[in-house]
């Protein structure tokens, strides 16, 4: 199943994205980690040092390896070089899968050891000086939609994204890509101001929406958010002295949590796997196709020099049971 979590600058969303992906590593779960945030803090949450985080290949950076390689033998693209991050799969493409091992991983992906067990670690990389005025963040993040709309997954197996913080992570179709997002909220204000727009986004799109509030110190706090999100608070989590400890470069064994702070996790993973059951792949293709069509008639067209709604396989939907050795087939 495939995860987001957002929220604003702040709001301790990549500490409860990297707290995530380890209860899921002690779950025994597959599990692979994206790092798609503007600032790029997860490797360092989740216990890489700092050259070892800087170490990270950027998925930006492979761009063209992860174009060749999706494409396959599919007859509807004429060239790498036409596809765009929008680009659906169809017959003929190669598909991703969690637990594989194949050239898009060995070039963007590193093994990164936890407590209980290993999870694969991408990044889109950072946006830094000499991107200033000439590149948008967006187009970093191109590389994650492309893989996420090529990619298939089981129900035991996560792919967890922490997105760019605030509303950005509507500026594309990408936010389509989860089962489900889990927005990251302080009991403030402030902490709940972009609630409603990425409500209404959600609701659009049909897209699962949960609220975790973050830093809470009481049943105020929790009351709180209840006024301001309704039904959509899923959990909250308070003060963890793990997580302190962790910050300050001596992180504990995992299973030394706080009881409470294990079971919010555990509720965010059951919500996640509810969700999944629902997932519709027609409806999750159509969202692909439509965002494809947007993107090509508003610049893709353009700036390939081709018709690139002909990239569309009318007959194709994504599934699970497609997979057979990489190679995606007809519906």
């Amino acid at each position: 199943m495939k995860i987001a979590f957002v929220g604003k600058g702040g709001s301790g969303k990549t500490t409860l994205s990297s707290l995530f992906i380890r209860h899921l590593a002690a779950n025994e779960a597959h599990v692979v980690a994206v790092d798609a945030d503007i600032n790029q803090h997860l490797g360092a949450a989740l216990g890489l040092d700092e050259q070892e985080a800087a170490a990270l290949p950027a998925m930006g950076a492979q761009l063209p390896l992860i174009k060749d390689y999706l494409r396959g033998s599919n007859p509807r693209i004429a060239s790498a070089a036409t596809m765009i991050k929008t680009t659906p799969p169809g017959e003929g493409s190669r598909l991703l899968r969690v637990r594989e091992d194949n050239p898009v991983y060995d070039a963007c992906a590193r093994t990164v050891r936890l407590d209980d067990g290993d999870i694969r670690l991408m990044a889109t990389g950072p946006f830094n000086e000499s991107d200033l005025g000439v590149a948008c963040y967006h187009s970093k993040v191109g590389a994650v939609e492309l893989c996420l709309n090529h990619l298939v997954d089981g129900p035991d197996e996560y792919v967890v994204v922490d997105m760019t913080a605030g509303s950005d992570s509507f500026a594309s179709g990408l936010f389509t890509r989860f089962d489900m997002t889990f927005l990251v909220a302080e009991p403030t204000r402030k902490g709940v101001s972009v609630y409603r727009q990425y409500k209404e986004y959600a609701r659009d799109f049909g897209v699962a929406l949960k609220v975790v509030g973050n830093k809470v110190q009481g049943e105020d706090d929790l009351d709180f958010l209840r006024a301001e999100v309704g039904d959509d608070l899923l959990v909250g989590i308070g003060h963890s002295d793990w997580v302190r400890t962790m910050e300050k470069g001596r992180p504990a064994p995992f299973e030394l949590l706080e009881a409470d702070n294990r079971m919010a996790l555990q509720a965010l993973q059951n919500a996640a796997e509810d969700s999944y059951g629902l997932r519709d792949w027609e409806r999750y293709t159509r969202q692909m196709v439509h965002f494809h069509l947007k993107n090509a008639e508003s610049w893709g067209n353009e700036k390939t020099g081709a018709d690139l709604a002909a990239q569309v396989d009318p007959a194709f939907v994504l599934h699970e049971h497609l997979v057979d050795a990489g190679a995606a087939q007809p519906a």
